[in-house]
């Protein structure tokens, strides 16, 4: 998810949230507001010469957005589960949408209020957190892959052992987040990383710790500096992430895993919290409009669920492998699933671990 906040930006964001935090704790309805929490930077605000959609929903329903954002899926969640604090709308990923249902800590959406969810493909109506579709409005998705530096990297590579290359010692990155590096170690271990044991996590500990030896550094959006700056040699990343960097550098260019790769997905939904479910609904119902989602997209490169808005897009974009990946491949990725806690938290110490020697 892009996550890439300014020191501009982030001033506001906390202004914003104090006002927020404010505004909803007295726990009187007001009919005239709908608290959106979401990722940073993760909808157009008329930058680039695209619609300010927030702006737009604004004139065009008379409801007032507040609108802030987290880092996380665990930040959103410890702010759902520990504060008195009222959100309308979240947009968690695959894995937290399956906890936030198994804790009730999601409502039900009336469909009927939310009429564009007719314009989603069927791939992104029945997920696989929501089989039932009854808490979830699928907003963005996409897959991992890699981005190089062709001036760096000899051969394209095509499969996730290129991020063990001994020739590119030295100029390797590295997610800096458990659940996306050891998902690729799990794959080359031949473990299916949707669903994992502590077995298979030591596993993939192991394998991270042969390439260790191998890295500049673990990254996230430090990603952007080093690959556009031609600084390392090859990096794992978000797809509609690595489209945007090889738009600031001729010299790079991208691989989609042949064995696979991580299909992630973040969906609009309804905290149990909500003081405002109708003007929540609204909201999601004018982020599915056509030429909404097609904002969205042109700014974010991730890829929409929106099927009549990719009619919207230019060629450019539709064809654009890393945006859209084709249903066969797609048919080979996985999708994260709900960990156990002690899975998890095994998970999160063996990275820091890892990470330390």
């Amino acid at each position: 998810m892009k996550k890439i906040l300014s020191v501009l930006l982030a001033s506001v964001l906390i202004f914003t949230t104090v006002s927020c935090l404010a505004g909803c704790s007295g726990g009187t309805e007001n009919k005239g507001e709908v608290n959106v929490y979401n990722w940073g930077d993760y909808v157009a605000r008329g930058e680039d010469g695209l619609m300010d959609v927030i702006d737009e929903f604004e004139k065009e329903t008379g409801i007032k957005v507040n609108y802030t954002t987290y880092e996380t899926n665990e930040e959103l969640y410890n702010m759902l589960a520990q504060s008195n604090v009222s959100y309308d709308v979240v947009v968690p990923s695959e894995y937290m949408i399956s906890k936030l249902i198994k804790e009730n800590m999601l409502l039900e959406l009336n469909y009927d209020n939310i009429p564009n969810y007719n314009n989603l493909s069927d791939r992104f109506k029945k997920l696989s957190c929501d089989p039932e579709s009854k808490y979830t409005v699928c907003y963005n998705w996409g897959v991992t892959a890699m981005v190089y530096d062709k001036t760096k990297v000899k051969n394209k590579p095509t499969d996730w052992d290129a991020l063990w290359d001994k020739d590119l010692k030295g100029e390797i990155l590295m997610f800096n987040n458990s659940r996306d590096a050891m998902a690729i170690a799990m794959q080359l271990c031949g473990i299916d990383p949707s669903k994992c044991t502590k077995a298979d996590v030591d596993k993939a500990a192991e394998k991270l710790m042969e390439q260790k030896p191998l890295l500049k550094k673990y990254v996230m959006d430090q990603v952007f500096n080093e690959m556009e700056g031609s600084q390392s040699a090859i990096a794992p990343y978000y797809a509609g992430d690595i489209a945007m960097m090889m738009e600031e550098n001729e010299n790079l260019d991208y691989c989609l895993p042949a064995s696979g790769s991580n299909l992630f997905y973040d969906a609009m939904c309804i905290p149990a919290c909500s003081k405002n479910k109708e003007n929540a609904e609204a909201f999601i119902n004018f982020m599915e409009k056509p030429e909404i989602a097609a904002e969205n997209f042109k700014y974010l490169r991730y890829g929409t669920p929106n099927e009549k808005a990719i009619d919207l897009l230019d060629d450019e974009y539709k064809s654009s492998e890393l945006s859209f990946p084709s249903d066969e491949y797609l048919n080979k990725c996985y999708v994260f699933s709900d960990l156990d806690d002690d899975v998890y938290a095994y998970m999160q110490e063996k990275f820091v671990e890892i990470q330390a020697n």
